[in-house]
């Protein structure tokens, strides 16, 4: 049986059975199995919402491989991106509820800072150009992408970052370091009070084994 395989029914135990949570430094934590991050009973993991083991897989970093013709092209945001570096992260941490969890941390901040739909989109070039626009803003520079790795290089004349490019069922995630997506939102004058600052550099020591970005539609 192949690992993914094994790792994916280990998920759904450990969902079913109630123990996943993502806390501060990837540990797991115990919650009832009637509730999860977003609402009631294990239906809603299951149900209509969309949540199912198909996307547990999903949420690990190159488990769904893209070329960079793939990726070529203009991405709106969706909603806040989240997907581990590893299977093993994604098991010990309790898999997909894990990611909503984080996911629904993340929302109120993006909302904050008025990263919406209507104004956030990311540009890649086929002669290797990007844009990046959030809350209105962009930015513009070059990229390079690794097939091999899903890694991505975005460079400007004053800032790189380094991310991932991972598969969702509705488009594509760009995931960086939680600091970086603090850098990118600093970089374009989203974030701009210390207070701000502050509050997205704590919550960035909550995600050890976990990258957070945006998840982009066409």
């Amino acid at each position: 049986m192949k690992r993914t395989t094994l790792i994916s029914i280990s998920v759904a135990i450990a969902v079913c059975s109630g123990c996943g949570g993502l806390t501060q430094q990837g540990t797991t934590s115990t919650s009832s199995t009637q509730t999860t991050s977003s609402g009631s009973g294990i239906g809603n993991i299951f149900g209509s919402s969309g949540k199912t083991i198909g996307n547990v897989l999903q949420s690990v970093i190159g488990s769904g491989k893209l070329t960079e013709k793939d990726i070529a092209g203009t991405w709106k945001y969706s909603e806040p991106g989240v997907a581990f570096t590893s299977e093993d992260w994604l098991a010990k941490a309790g898999g997909e509820v894990a990611a909503s969890k984080v996911r629904n941390e993340l929302a109120p901040y993006f909302s904050k800072y008025n990263i919406n739909s209507s104004n956030t989109s990311f540009t890649f070039g086929q002669d290797k150009t990007f844009s990046a626009t959030l809350s209105g803003k962009t930015i513009k520079g070059t990229y390079t992408y690794d097939e091999s790795t899903n890694a991505v290089k975005l460079k400007t004349l004053l800032v790189s970052f380094d991310g991932f490019v991972t598969r969702t069922t509705g488009g594509i995630s760009l995931l960086f370091e939680s600091k970086k997506v603090l850098t990118l939102l600093q970089t374009l004058g989203s974030v701009s009070n210390n207070e701000s600052v502050k509050t997205l550099s704590d919550l960035s020591k909550n995600y050890e084994g976990v990258r957070v970005g945006f998840d982009l539609t066409r």
